[in-house]
């Protein structure tokens, strides 16, 4: 799963992040097989000025697939965290290109809360409890969303229970 908990002796952390589903190095390799499969026919038309007909194109073709997937590891960056103590519970999202979003409320009024339907994906997951409503994990499918739902309920009953 896309999230990962850490516990110490006070806190409950969490940390979301998009799904990869081309590792890095499945990208040099998927470059690599377009280039090679891409400069095949040019092997039919070595010496003639053909070559340099079709070489710019084919250029142009893979460096647009390598952009295309650049910007979606780009896009892909985001880092939601999620701190759960006694004491405050504070959301934290780092999105590429932008300034960190904070949110943090009393965890004695924080609730997590799971619609369904009705939200602008399926299983949609929000805190609310501190001066606003924040979602949580919008880029985790609608099962991994269920899941956290119950694991961040436990979370925040576990913060609301005295320390002995």
């Amino acid at each position: 799963m896309p999230y990962h908990w850490t516990h110490d002796d006070r806190t409950a952390r969490l940390e979301l992040w998009p799904y990869r589903s081309l590792p890095k190095k499945g990208f040099v390799l998927f470059i690599g097989a377009t280039a090679g499969f891409l400069a095949l026919p040019l092997f039919a038309v070595l010496g003639s000025t053909v070559l340099w007909a079709l070489l710019p194109f084919l250029a142009l073709a893979v460096g647009a697939i390598w952009w295309a997937l650049a910007h979606s590891y780009r896009t892909g960056e985001v880092l939601e965290r999620l701190a759960i103590t006694e004491d405050s519970v504070t959301l934290t999202r780092h999105d590429p290109k932008r300034p960190d979003r904070d949110w943090s409320a009393n965890p004695h009024w924080v609730r997590a809360e799971l619609h369904p339907k009705g939200g602008p994906v399926p299983n949609y997951l929000t805190l609310k409890g501190g001066p606003r409503l924040v979602e949580l994990g919008a880029f985790l499918t609608p099962e991994e969303r269920r899941s956290l739902y119950d694991e961040v309920n436990m979370a925040l009953m576990q913060a609301g229970r005295p320390q002995v």
